[in-house]
């Protein structure tokens, strides 16, 4: 199963709210199959964002950053048709678009999962469904990730 990382599950694993949200972030990411995660390139630049404007880290320091995630996990272009798609999940969902273009990504890839703590949890469309990954009980999809089940 294949999974998107929201940019929050990313800020949080980058220390930027915090050691415990780092670690549950952190912990998240490493139980899960490495290959099973995906990040779409949005998130990215949003993680830059943050890293500049909120966490005081230098514009290096968070190209470096950025570079990081890109050199772990396959990323997710934003296409012409992600972007097409996310105009239409912005107006039908009221989504902000640059939300939409994360979910329309990785809906275009394939994802059954996006973490996030940001977007609805449990909203799904186009075959993707919203989880956020740090509430309890979890979602059975991110239950079955982190056991190794193939749902």
């Amino acid at each position: 199963m294949k999974v998107a990382l929201d940019t929050n599950v990313l800020v949080y694993a980058e220390g930027a709210n915090g050691v415990p949200m780092m670690e549950k972030a952190v912990g998240l990411i490493e139980q899960m199959p490495a290959n099973s995660i995906v990040l779409p390139v949005q998130a990215l630049g949003e993680l830059y964002q943050v890293l500049v404007r909120k966490a005081g880290r230098s514009r290096d320091g968070a190209r470096t950053t950025v570079l990081g995630w890109r050199d772990a996990f396959p990323l997710i272009d934003t296409t012409a048709a992600v972007m097409l798609a996310a105009t239409g999940l912005s107006a039908d969902h009221h989504l902000q678009i640059w939300d939409a273009v994360i979910v329309a990504a990785a809906a275009g890839s394939d994802c059954r999962l996006l973490l996030s703590e940001d977007l609805q949890d449990g909203f799904s469309w186009s075959g993707i469904t919203v989880v956020n990954p740090f509430v309890e009980p979890r979602h059975p999809l991110l239950d079955a990730l982190l056991s190794g089940a193939n749902p």
